[in-house]
């Protein structure tokens, strides 16, 4: 199965470290599902929010590895680097049929990797909020 347009839309706004083109990929209700909070985030507003300051922090050394595609979804296999601390982690992704994301999980391992992460996306989520 060749690349599906959703998936090539996020490896383009990954590796520009852009996230001008969020506005056309997710749907009005997407969900972010994040490692560091419980509770889904609903909706275009904060899954741009979220995605954005990924980008930032995990976009100079984003790699992806591996990728598994299905008919409406994929799973996107990453590593990266914080601090000198390696970083693995899976990125789920599921479409509607305009190809604009419903849904979008992260699962981080290992844990310590997980708490850097999380310590450098409360940074620049704050930096996003200040004027």
């Amino acid at each position: 199965m060749s690349m599906p347009a959703p998936v090539a839309a996020w490896h383009a706004i990954a590796a520009s470290r852009d996230p001008a083109g969020l506005a056309d990929l997710l749907a009005d209700d997407v969900v972010f599902r994040s490692p560091a909070v419980h509770t889904p985030q609903e909706g275009k507003a904060i899954t741009t929010a979220y995605l954005s300051a990924a980008v930032v922090v995990l976009g100079p050394s984003l790699e992806y590895v591996r990728q598994w595609y299905g008919e409406d979804s994929a799973v996107l296999e990453f590593r990266c680097e914080l601090d000198g601390l390696s970083v693995h982690g899976v990125d789920m992704l599921t479409w509607g049929a305009d190809g604009r994301l419903t849904d979008f999980t992260v699962m981080v391992r290992p844990f310590k990797g997980l708490q850097k992460l999380m310590e450098q996306m409360a940074a620049q989520l704050g930096a996003q909020q200040r004027p």
